[in-house]
């Protein structure tokens, strides 16, 4: 297993997310956890692109109405989204990525942090369907493009719930 991400310094976006995906690979392979593998995820897309929050909200076991709080990096987080609220429970509800350049002009935008400018928000399926999203905050606007989804779907698609 990896003990650091290594990226060619100075180097553009696509080239980071063409350096980490192999790197993300090694490192959860041989884990069976869900929840190791999200923490490192987020740890390395945090160290590489310094977004302003990165991280995981899942499906509730308990109430599949719900999104909770999963592993991430950054400050403190709302714990839950209902379904269909906010760019979380909006992407959980189309089952699609959504990219958000100005948080304040999306309908219902839930503002866990006053700081948060843009957002990217990534499905994530399992066996049984759609197990939780990939929210990606920043705190410029229009941070991010479609080089993000290609590349943040692509890391969706790596994990295994």
């Amino acid at each position: 297993m990896p003990e650091s991400i290594k990226i060619t310094e100075n180097s553009s976006k696509l080239t980071k997310y063409s350096e980490l995906i192999p790197q993300i690979k090694s490192l959860i392979e041989n884990e069976k956890n869900l929840y190791a593998n999200l923490a490192n995820i987020s740890a390395a897309l945090k160290q590489v692109f310094n977004f302003w929050w990165v991280g995981f909200y899942l499906v509730d076991e308990q109430n599949n109405q719900e999104l909770v709080l999963g592993p991430f990096q950054g400050p403190i987080a709302c714990t839950r989204i209902k379904f269909g609220r906010g760019v979380c429970g909006t992407s959980w509800k189309e089952q699609k990525t959504i990219l958000v350049s100005d948080v304040d002009k999306f309908p219902g935008h839930i503002a866990c942090s006053s700081l948060s400018q843009s957002e990217i928000v990534v499905p994530m399926f399992g066996n049984n369907g759609l197990i939780g999203v990939l929210d990606v905050d920043s705190e410029l606007l229009n941070n991010f493009d479609s080089i993000d989804q290609k590349y943040l779907e692509e890391i969706c698609k790596l994990i295994k719930s």
